[in-house]
């Protein structure tokens, strides 16, 4: 009987095509009969018209999300609602439209751009003293101050001039003890005793420097010695010019040393101190020239230069205190005076600040106005010279790559932490255009900087895109109002089975799921698994490492080949990675807990609303407890390689081969040590192995490639189970190939270990017939958590 079988296979397989062409040819006569019937019933169209108003949808003018098969009215404000003409607009935001309808909608576009932008940083505040330049006159010996020559504030002085008179009795003791040792020294002189001498002379000198620590001048000084009088009296003199902003003592008052007389500011240098908005920091650094006018000068602009940015934010206010160093030689400039100042910043891509004066330099991290083109220190301070780059400035050679990417402001309709921009998308028929979410950086004058979602070049609408957005709510696709519209029903409309649809693990998926092929569901799961280690590692509250899960999960959204998927399966994944694309942006460039945060648990939202709409498990036919130590694995990867073997010997319709290949799987099934596994996880090995070795004993004796191949169709059963419940083992996933017409169209399943179908069961005769069907992945390592042996 089995010979039978497969005589009658193999003549329906040499004759198949014959027979094809035969029904073919049948088919297209009656077809042609009915085209040429003269007879038109009008009642025949009666169930397509019935169909049509089947398919009818209803909706809500103010609820646009309402969307019913019958009429009737809306659930949330009872208004009657209207009928939605079905057609075909595209994408879930693609909006297509007539060429009159655009023109009458007055669209216009700009292109995404990459260029330098610049960003006005608008402050308020006021002028104050350059602290660095305010100088005390204070009583360095206690006494009385009995004149007082500067008897007001608000007078100019010059470094030298005279400021007070004061009467000390210790002063006076110390220039009666400076003429004593003079004396001595006279006195001495023609001794021959050098010692004594030695020591006299040592003792003028040490009551002059005392003298000098005293206040007095070495003209004072040298005058004591040569009048050889004392003075009662000890002159003051200004030890720097300004203005003498505060007088604390009077004529009369009797002072200790260190109290403080008088207060000189230079006003030739002032501070401008300026409140920052916090949004506003990111176009601020150290160095930056900066635009200020006061009321009392109107039409004068001032310069200066920032020389400090506070590093503590003032929570009240929500504000930096930013300080502008500034000349003033003409003294027009009053400390408390009001100033409105503005910051032109060039910005480079990532925020970074660009200017041409700053590319290259060196400069004081004290003293902003000192820039050198080499390094070296600072001539004020003597601090060592820093490059402007450490400082947040744009590297020596601004290339096109440091251009940011930027849109029109207009373009955006900005919802919170992302945006909604339309693009109108090129190559099509008639105007077309496409709804994203973005994700935007700073506004940068009239511009945004993009982070995500658009590419350079790409037209969007800067007129007219509340119009569009409108049209999409009517029509109950994602809008800037209804953000999120993809929780209906879909349907798969059949476009592209032969990337094969079927998907085994979304049999029991929820009703209206959409169906992904295998390769991209597998794809997918690589999403699924770097979001899974994001979610871990936020929970670990490692927020380096959960940044670097974001970025992990953007190379898994670049994995996913979108070219697998058609109709509703590829919009909701264009829709899905739009989203979470954004989030691994966000997240990975997050600079506060906050930020991180909020990225995560938009990232759990869009991640958990994905694996609803594809009604995907976290891996199918997966024994999740499974542990599976890392040796077992290398002996499975033997013995995988050997059926692999086998299959491409199949597939090449190489008996001999294919003979040995089977042999070797004998051999490296022999191998498998079933006691590296834990005990738990033995039976279903032993049971697994069991299948395989029956399998492998109807092989034994086996000369036919027809008869091998018959007998390769149960071992192929064992091995994909023995994948399902211990993973693929090796670092590449394993394919579940099908072949319907095999065994008289009764179908058969392979592994194999690539995408390309190579059929075992035909050979070259139909060597690319069959589809991928599932996909299996390595298992991870879990018995490294579980603390097992390796």
């Amino acid at each position: 009987m089995k010979a039978t079988m497969r005589t009658i296979s193999g003549f329906c397989r040499r004759h198949r095509f014959i027979l094809l062409v035969i029904a073919a040819l049948i088919i297209g006569y009656v077809l042609g009969g009915l085209r040429q019937s003269p007879i038109h019933d009008h009642d025949a169209d009666a169930p397509a018209h019935a169909a049509e108003q089947n398919d009818q949808v209803w909706t809500c003018s103010m609820h646009p999300q309402i969307r019913l098969p019958r009429p009737g009215l809306c659930p949330i404000c009872h208004m009657d609602l209207i009928p939605l003409s079905v057609t075909d607009t595209g994408g879930l935001r693609e909006l297509v439209v007539s060429e009159e309808a655009a023109r009458l909608m007055d669209i216009e576009v700009s292109p995404v751009e990459r260029k330098f932008v610049t960003a006005q940083v608008r402050m308020v505040g006021k002028i104050d003293y350059d602290e660095t330049r305010l100088a005390y006159i204070a009583a360095w010996v206690p006494g009385r101050l009995d004149r007082l020559f500067v008897d007001y504030t608000g007078v100019t002085v010059k470094k030298g001039d005279h400021m007070v008179s004061l009467y000390s009795p210790e002063l006076i003791s110390a220039q009666e003890e400076l003429l004593q040792s003079l004396a001595a020294v006279r006195n001495i002189e023609g001794s021959d005793q050098e010692m004594m001498r030695r020591l006299t002379n040592e003792t003028v000198k040490a009551v002059r420097e005392k003298l000098r620590l005293l206040g007095l001048t070495e003209s004072q000084i040298a005058e004591i010695e040569s009048t050889g009088k004392v003075r009662d009296h000890m002159t003051i003199n200004a030890p720097t010019g300004g203005i003498v902003i505060q007088k604390n003592a009077v004529e009369g008052m009797y002072v200790e040393t260190g109290t403080r007389i008088y207060t000189i500011a230079d006003l030739s240098t002032v501070w401008v101190r300026l409140d920052a908005y916090e949004s506003d920091l990111d176009w601020l650094r150290y160095g930056q020239q900066v635009q200020f006018t006061t009321v009392s000068y109107p039409g004068s602009i001032f310069r200066g230069v920032i020389s400090f940015i506070d590093p503590v934010l003032d929570e009240r206010t929500r504000t930096v205190r930013v300080r502008v160093n500034t000349d003033n030689p003409d003294g027009r400039l009053k400390p408390g005076m009001f100033v409105k100042a503005v910051a032109d910043s060039r910005i480079a891509a990532g925020g970074r600040v660009m200017d041409a004066d700053m590319i290259g330099k060196w400069i004081c991290p004290m003293h902003p106005e000192v820039v050198k083109d080499e390094p070296g220190q600072c001539d004020i301070c003597e601090m060592p010279l820093v490059t402007t780059e450490s400082l947040g400035y744009v590297g020596e050679a601004p290339d096109p790559a440091d251009k940011p990417l930027v849109i029109p402001a207009s373009a955006a309709l900005v919802t919170g932490t992302r945006a909604i921009v339309y693009v109108r998308l090129a190559d099509t028929e008639t105007p077309t255009f496409e709804g994203r979410q973005v994700l935007l950086g700073q506004r940068a004058g009239d511009s945004y900087l993009v982070r995500n979602g658009l590419q350079e070049g790409e037209l969007v609408v800067t007129k007219g895109n509340f119009k569009i957005d409108s049209a999409l709510q009517i029509s109950a696709k994602p809008s800037m109002m209804t953000p999120d519209v993809t929780s209906g029903a879909v349907h798969d409309h059949g476009h592209g089975h032969g990337h094969g649809t079927v998907m085994p693990d979304t049999e029991d998926a929820a009703p209206g799921a959409a169906v992904l092929p295998p390769l991209a569901a597998y794809q997918v799961r690589g999403v699924m698994a770097a979001a899974a280690d994001v979610r871990r590692a936020h929970q670990e509250q490692d927020h380096a490492e959960t940044r670097a899960a974001f970025g992990r999960l953007a190379e898994a959204l670049d994995a996913v080949d979108a070219s697998l998927l058609t109709g509703d399966a590829h919009n909701l994944w264009t829709e899905y990675r739009m989203r979470l694309s954004n989030d691994a942006v966000e997240g990975a460039e997050a600079q506060t807990p906050q930020d991180l945060e909020r990225a995560v648990r938009s990232l759990r939202q869009n991640i958990n609303a994905m694996i609803g709409r594809f009604g995907l498990r976290e891996e199918p036919h997966r024994h999740p407890d499974m542990i599976v130590p890392h040796v077992f694995r290398g002996q499975l990867k033997s013995l995988f390689d050997a059926y692999i073997d086998m299959q491409t010997a199949l597939a090449n319709d190489d008996a001999d081969s294919a003979r040995a290949a089977a042999q070797n799987i004998q051999k490296r099934l022999a191998e498998v040590d079933a006691e590296l596994l834990p005990a738990e996880s033995r039976p279903a090995w032993t049971k697994t192995a069991g299948d395989i070795a029956k399998s492998l004993s109807e092989l034994n004796g086996r000369r036919g490639i027809e008869t091998l191949r018959e007998d390769f169709y149960p071992l192929s059963e064992s091995m994909i189970e023995t994948a399902r419940r211990f993973g693929a083992p090796g670092d590449q996933p394993l394919y579940v190939a099908y072949c319907p017409m095999a065994f008289d169209n009764a179908g058969a399943p392979w592994l194999q270990s690539r995408t390309e179908i190579r059929n075992p069961y035909f050979g070259d005769m139909m060597l690319q017939c069959g589809e991928i069907r599932e996909v299996i992945g390595p298992r991870p390592n879990r018995h490294k958590e579980h603390g097992t042996h390796d």
